[in-house]
């Protein structure tokens, strides 16, 4: 599968775009599914299937734990955030009733049931490397899933790809340049090559391999870009520091280099994975 143009459906005249509940919906119709290469390239290497049992850290509205379901294997799915976990128990409930195995946990591994076999795949497909603090704060719930983890089983951790190699650097920079401002904290930084190394080794985790992987981010227009790129959470403090207006109109500057002839928006992406193992 690969990414598509993709637009936003209208939401009711009340809906504020600033609401949570409108945010995890802009994520599940505009942004997800611009991961789902990084899924598959995944799924593909690791020979996910009828064997796998998988627990996908920060699953949000679900889009990678039902490509997993697709492909035979039992899934967990656990996220802090209640709105996008809202969607992402809209989207199982056609799998659920057919008799899939997918379970959805509000918090982190530690709400799992323990008489549970034991996970042999962990996924962590929430990029880091882009914002300060983002790889310190994937380190309780990872911790917490290893424990239900069998000896040497998959971990993989994701993250942005180089600057120069993402476009979509320049609009994140956004984020940096309003926090910046009024000195406070939140803001984007740039991808550093060690950051899922460091990541794995503060967990314990043995390094077996890493990937990269083409995503490019593709908008049916302006405004679907702008509320995509809301829609990830990397600007909630920039919101904060500034105000929604603001931070849209910069972010609309920032895109104006990708904006094709027939109003698309495009921009070319890599991102990195790292596998480790389970000790």
């Amino acid at each position: 599968m690969t990414p598509t143009l993709v637009q936003h459906r209208p939401h009711a005249a009340t809906a504020s775009p600033a609401q949570a509940g409108a945010r995890a919906r802009d994520w599940a119709e505009i942004q997800e599914r611009m991961l789902v290469p990084l899924y598959e390239a995944v799924y593909e290497r690791l020979e996910v299937g009828a064997g796998t049992r998988l627990m996908g850290l920060g699953c949000g509205s679900g889009l990678a734990l039902l490509i997993a379901a697709a492909r035979g294997a039992r899934v967990t799915g656990c996220d802090t955030d209640r709105e996008r976990l809202a969607l992402a128990r809209e989207r199982m409930a056609p799998q659920e009733s057919g008799g899939s195995d997918i379970e959805l946990l509000e918090g982190d591994a530690r709400a799992a049931d323990p008489a549970r076999p034991l996970y042999n795949l962990i996924t962590a497909f929430q990029p880091i490397g882009c914002a300060a603090g983002d790889s310190e704060g994937l380190g309780p719930a990872l911790s917490a899933a290893v424990e239900l983890a069998e000896h040497g089983s998959a971990v993989v951790l994701t993250g942005w790809g180089p600057p120069e190699r993402c476009a979509t650097s320049g609009a994140l920079r956004v984020a940096s340049r309003l926090t910046d401002r009024l000195r406070t904290s939140g803001g984007w930084r740039a991808a550093l090559r060690d950051d899922l190394e460091d990541v794995a080794a503060k967990a314990d985790l043995k390094p077996d391999g890493s990937g990269r992987v083409a995503c490019p981010f593709g908008y049916a227009d302006l405004e679907s870009a702008v509320r995509g790129l809301l829609s990830t959470g990397l600007y909630a403090a920039a919101v904060r520091a500034t105000d929604q207006g603001q931070v849209e109109k910069e972010i609309t500057e920032a895109l104006q280099a990708y904006v094709r002839r027939d109003g698309t928006v495009w921009m070319p992406n890599v991102f990195r994975y790292l596998i480790a193992r389970t000790r």
